[in-house]
C-alpha cells in the first residue's frame, strides 16, 4: 500500500478505494511528517479515495493519472469550503441588550395586538350567533362542557378540601396564640369564598382546558383540516372556539362553587379536629358573620376567567405552525400567557372590589 521513499512523500500503490480506505486513512494519519502524496503506482481510486486524500489538508497529491487527476478535480469542486471559526468576544455588548429589550417589546405588542383582534373576531362571531342561534352547535357544546366541566370536577373538588384543611390548621396555629380560635371560620370563609377558590380553580382550569384547547386547534391546523373546513365554507371559529368558550363560560362558575363547598368542608373539619369546633358551630359562626355576598364577589369572577383561559387556549391553536415543535412551545405557552392574565385579572378585581367598599 506505500514504499518507503522519502520522509517527506508517500507513495500509495494499488486500489485507493472504499474497500482500503481503513488502511490508507491509517497511513495518512501516521504519516505526521508527509508534505506529498505519489499515486503514480495506485491503480485504483474512486470517488471515496479522492475524498480521503483531499480531507488531508497541507498534502499535495503528485503523480496522478489523467483520469485520477480529473475525479480529484471534481470531488475537490464538490466539496465544501472549510469553515473559518470567528472567536466572538465574551462580553456582552449595550447594543446586545437594547436589541434583545426591543425584539421582547416587539413581540409583546405583536401579541397583544393579535390578542386585540382575535377576541373583536370571537364577538363579531358570538353577536351573529346570538342573531342566528341555529349557527351554534349544541353537540358539541354539551361535549366541551362535559370535558372542561364534569371531568374536572374530582380534581377541583380535591384542590378545595386541601386548601381548607391547610387554611385552618394554619389559622389555628396563629389565632390560637390570641385565644381567637373562633375566627378560623371567618378566616376560612373569606378567604377560599372570596378569593382562593375561584382563583384556584381558574388556574386548574387554565393548566388543564387552554393547553387542552391549543393541542386540539394546532393538531388540526398541523393536518390541514382548518384549510378544509375554510374550503367547504364552514367558519372555523363557530365550529372549534364558540363551543368551547361557551362551555368553559357556563361551568367554571359551577367548578368554582364545588371548590368553595369542598373547601368549606375541608376547613370544617380540621377546625373540629385541631379546635374542637363541632360543625353545627362551624356552620353557625359562617352564616352569622359571612354573608353571601362573600361568595357572590368570587363567583362574580368566574365567567371573566373563562373567558381569558377559553381566548388564549384558542388563539395559540391558531398560532400553530406545521411542525410538532410549535405545538409544543404554543401548548405551553398557552398555559403561561392564561394563568398570568387570571391572576392579573384577579388582582385587578381584588382592588376594585376594595376601593368599591364590597
Amino acid at each position: 500500500m506505500a514504499d518507503a521513499v522519502p520522509s517527506s512523500v508517500l507513495a500509495l500503490s494499488g486500489s485507493v478505494t472504499l474497500d482500503t480506505l481503513d488502511e490508507v486513512r491509517a497511513l495518512l494519519c501516521g504519516a505526521e511528517t508527509v508534505s506529498h502524496v505519489d499515486l503514480s503506482a495506485v491503480t485504483a481510486l474512486d470517488t471515496a479515495g479522492a475524498w480521503l486524500l483531499l480531507g488531508h489538508q497541507g498534502m499535495r497529491i503528485e503523480a496522478a493519472a489523467p483520469a485520477q487527476d480529473l475525479l480529484l478535480r471534481t470531488v475537490e469542486a464538490a466539496m465544501p469550503p472549510p469553515r473559518k471559526f470567528e472567536q466572538r468576544e465574551a462580553r456582552l455588548q449595550p447594543g446586545d441588550v437594547l436589541a434583545d429589550v426591543g425584539a421582547r417589546v416587539a413581540g409583546f405588542i405583536s401579541t397583544s395586538a393579535q390578542g386585540i383582534g382575535f377576541t373583536g373576531l370571537i364577538v363579531a362571531r358570538l353577536a351573529m350567533t346570538l342573531v342566528r342561534p341555529r349557527r351554534l352547535r349544541l353537540t358539541a357544546l354539551v361535549h366541551h362542557m362535559q370535558d372542561v366541566g364534569l371531568n374536572a370536577v374530582p380534581i377541583v373538588a380535591l384542590m378545595g378540601f386541601l386548601i381548607g384543611v391547610v387554611l385552618a390548621f394554619q389559622g389555628a396555629t396563629q389565632l390560637r396564640q390570641f385565644g381567637a380560635e373562633v375566627f378560623v371560620v371567618d378566616l376560612i370563609a373569606v378567604s377560599i369564598l372570596r378569593e382562593l377558590g375561584i382563583l384556584l380553580t381558574a388556574i386548574i382550569v387554565a393548566g388543564r382546558s387552554a393547553s387542552a384547547f391549543t393541542a386540539a386547534i394546532g393538531s388540526m391546523k398541523m393536518r390541514e383540516e382548518i384549510d378544509a373546513m375554510r374550503v367547504l365554507g364552514l367558519d372555523p371559529i363557530e365550529l372549534l372556539v364558540l363551543p368551547r368558550l361557551l362551555a368553559l363560560v357556563i361551568l367554571l362558575p359551577v367548578l368554582g362553587f364545588v371548590a368553595n363547598l369542598a373547601g368549606l368542608v375541608g376547613g370544617g373539619l380540621m377546625a373540629w379536629f385541631e379546635l374542637g369546633i363541632s360543625p353545627s358551630q362551624f356552620r353557625t359562626q359562617l352564616l352569622a358573620n359571612v354573608g353571601a355576598s362573600q361568595a357572590m364577589v368570587g363567583l362574580s369572577k368566574a365567567p371573566v376567567f373563562a373567558v381569558i383561559i377559553a381566548l388564549v387556549g384558542c388563539q395559540q391553536g391558531f398560532l400553530v405552525k406545521g411542525d410538532a415543535e410549535s405545538l409544543g412551545m404554543r401548548t405551553s405557552r398557552s398555559v403561561v400567557i392564561a394563568v398570568f392574565l387570571v391572576i392579573v385579572v384577579d388582582a385587578l378585581f381584588s382592588v376594585f372590589f376594595g376601593l368599591s367598599g364590597v
